[in-house]
């Protein structure tokens, strides 16, 4: 399960919003306790990806080591990384399987027409073949 503070909570929405109509991303850091992931802070970040963003994110790996780096500064770890989809539904997309982390979170917030309408979380498994829904409270 995750939970994700509400400011942490709003901070995901807006830059989702602000990156309309291309996909955002950003890190989610907070901390695990009993098979519980407990969001306290998000971190918008930059789309690194070189081509059109309407269905691409990549994460700049300097901006990720920043991150990685905050949060233990705040006795916090990365726990998941966040990112949207423009104009289609809260799914784990082939693609978000293929460039997952077991180890994280994956939440995706679907936006339409420029207003978020809903969200799922995603836990990938090792083999990267699968990534089930894991229960979402935001």
């Amino acid at each position: 399960m995750i939970r994700i503070d509400k400011p942490a909570w709003d901070i995901m929405v807006e830059h989702a919003r602000a990156c309309y109509p291309r996909e955002c991303c950003g890190a989610m850091l907070g901390k695990e306790a009993d098979g519980v992931r407990t969001v306290h802070a998000a971190r918008p970040m930059r789309n690194a990806f070189e081509g059109a963003q309407e269905d691409t994110y990549v994460l700049d790996p300097q901006e990720q080591l920043a991150v990685e780096k905050e949060a233990r500064a705040q006795g916090l770890s990365v726990v998941g990384i966040f990112h949207s989809h423009p104009d289609c539904d809260a799914y784990f997309s082939k693609r978000d399987l293929e460039n997952s982390c077991p180890w994280y979170s994956f939440v995706v917030l679907s936006v339409k027409n420029g207003e978020f309408d809903h969200a799922n979380s995603f836990l990938p498994n090792f083999d990267q073949t699968e990534a089930p829904k894991e229960p979402l409270e935001y």
